[in-house]
C-alpha cells in the first residue's frame, strides 16, 4: 500500500470545481498583483486569528524578516529562539543584521524550554521568537512574562500552527506579532510560495506593508529602502477557497494523531506531548527512536512517506558555526535531532492506511 507523507492530489480533487473557478476568475481579470483577493484574504486570516490586522506577503520568511526590520531590531541585536526548527527562523534574523540566540527545547513538544529563556537575556536583546513547532504552541504566559520583565518584543514564529490555539486565543494573537506561512506543505498552503503576518498594532502593520512594497505607500514615492514582498492574487484566491476547510482539516489531522497515539502505545517509540492549555493543529505528527534511519527505511521500503525533522538543530549548522556553539552545547535539542521522524498525518487519512503504518513500523521494531 503506497500512502504518502503527505496527499496534496486529494486535496485538490476535492475542491477542483472551487480551485479552478477562483483561478479562471483571477486570471479572466488580468489583475495579478494586488487587488480585491488579497484585500479580502487579509481581513479573513485577521478575522480568523483574532487580531486587527493582517499584512500578505512573499512567504513566511519574508514575514518574519518584515516584522524585524519594522521593528528596527538589526546589528548588534540579539533575537532568542529555538535551535530546533526550519533555518528560516533563524535566517530572518540574520538577514537584518542581528544575532539569533537559541534556547534548547523540551524533550516532549520539542518547543522552547521557557525555564532557559531567562538566562540567555542580555542588554543585547530585543526579543524571543519563539515556534509553535508541529502546529502546538509554545507556552505562551511565562515567554510574555520574561517579555515584559525586560521589556522585549514577542514574535510568534506560527508559520506551522494556523488554527492552533493558546487558553482559547489562537495563534498570530499571542504576541506582538506573528508570521505565516502558506507554503503548499501547511496546514493551510497555497499553489507556491506566500505568508502573512496578523498583529494588534497598526503602526507595526503599516510599516511593514510599507517594507513589503518597496518602501511606498504612493507609488513612485519612496520615503525609505524596502523589497519586494507580495502575494500573488492567485495564491490569495486559492487560499481563500481553502480558509473555511481549514477548521475540518486541522481536526482530521488531531484525529489521526489521537489513533496513532492510541495504535504506538507502548511500541517503543517517543510519541508528542499534548499540553493541556491549548489545541494543537498537528502540522506533522512526530514520533521518536534511536534507530530513526533504520524504521524510515523499512516504512520507504514499504511505500510510505516518512521524513526526519530536524536532523540538524540550528546551532550546529554551518551557516551559524561563527556562533561558536560546539556539541553539546544544546544537549536536547541535538538528541532529539538524531531521532525525531514524521509519519503520514494528512487530512483524510484512512484507518486502514494508518494501520499498515503502524504494521510496518511494529515489524520493524520487533
Amino acid at each position: 500500500m503506497s500512502i504518502p507523507l503527505l496527499d496534496l492530489k486529494a486535496q485538490y480533487r476535492d475542491l477542483k470545481t472551487e480551485l479552478d473557478g477562483a483561478i479562471e476568475e483571477v486570471m479572466s481579470s488580468a489583475g495579478f498583483i494586488g487587488g480585491p483577493h488579497v484585500r479580502e484574504l487579509e481581513s479573513e486570516i485577521a478575522e480568523y486569528c483574532g487580531t486587527r490586522h493582517a499584512v500578505a506577503c512573499g512567504n513566511g520568511t519574508d514575514a518574519l524578516f518584515l516584522i524585524l526590520a519594522a521593528m528596527g531590531i538589526g546589528k548588534g541585536a540579539e533575537v532568542i529562539t529555538t535551535p530546533f526548527t526550519f533555518i528560516a527562523t533563524a535566517e530572518a534574523i540574520a538577514h537584518v543584521g542581528a544575532t539569533p540566540v537559541f534556547v534548547d527545547v523540551e524533550p516532549d513538544t520539542y518547543n522552547l524550554d521557557v525555564s532557559q529563556i531567562e538566562a540567555a537575556v542580555t542588554e543585547r536583546t530585543r526579543a524571543i521568537m519563539p515556534v509553535h513547532i508541529f502546529g502546538q504552541c509554545a507556552d505562551m504566559d511565562p515567554i510574555r512574562e520574561i517579555a515584559r520583565r525586560h521589556d522585549l518584543r514577542v514574535i510568534e514564529d506560527a508559520c506551522q500552527a494556523i488554527g492552533a490555539t493558546y487558553r482559547g486565543a489562537r495563534a498570530g494573537s499571542l504576541g506582538d506579532v506573528a508570521a505565516f506561512s502558506f507554503f503548499p506543505s501547511k496546514n493551510l498552503g497555497c499553489a507556491g510560495d506566500g505568508g502573512i503576518l496578523t498583529t494588534d498594532d497598526e503602526e507595526l502593520a503599516q510599516a511593514c506593508r510599507k517594507l513589503a512594497n518597496h518602501g511606498t505607500t504612493v507609488k513612485y514615492y519612496h520615503d525609505t529602502i524596502g523589497v519586494n514582498s507580495r502575494l500573488d492574487a492567485l495564491q490569495a484566491a486559492i487560499l481563500r477557497v481553502k480558509l473555511p476547510h481549514l477548521d475540518r482539516w486541522n481536526a482530521e489531522r488531531r484525529a489521526a494523531a489521537a489513533r496513532y497515539d492510541e495504535l504506538l502505545a507502548d511500541s517503543g517509540l517517543t510519541l508528542t506531548a499534548t499540553r493541556e492549555y491549548g489545541e494543537s493543529v498537528v502540522h506533522l505528527y512526530i514520533v521518536r527512536h534511536p534507530e530513526r534511519d533504520r524504521l524510515m527505511e523499512a516504512l520507504r521500503d514499504a511505500g510510505i512517506g516518512t521524513a526526519a525533522y530536524y536532523p540538524v538543530p540550528l546551532h550546529r549548522q554551518e551557516a551559524f558555526a561563527h556562533l561558536g556553539s560546539g556539541a553539546g552545547a544544546l544537549p536536547v535539542a541535538e538528541s532529539v535531532a538524531e531521532q525525531t521522524f514524521a509519519l503520514p498525518g494528512f487530512p483524510g487519512i484512512t484507518d486502514a492506511q494508518q494501520a499498515e503504518v503502524v504494521r510496518v513500523l511494529r515489524e520493524a521494531l520487533g
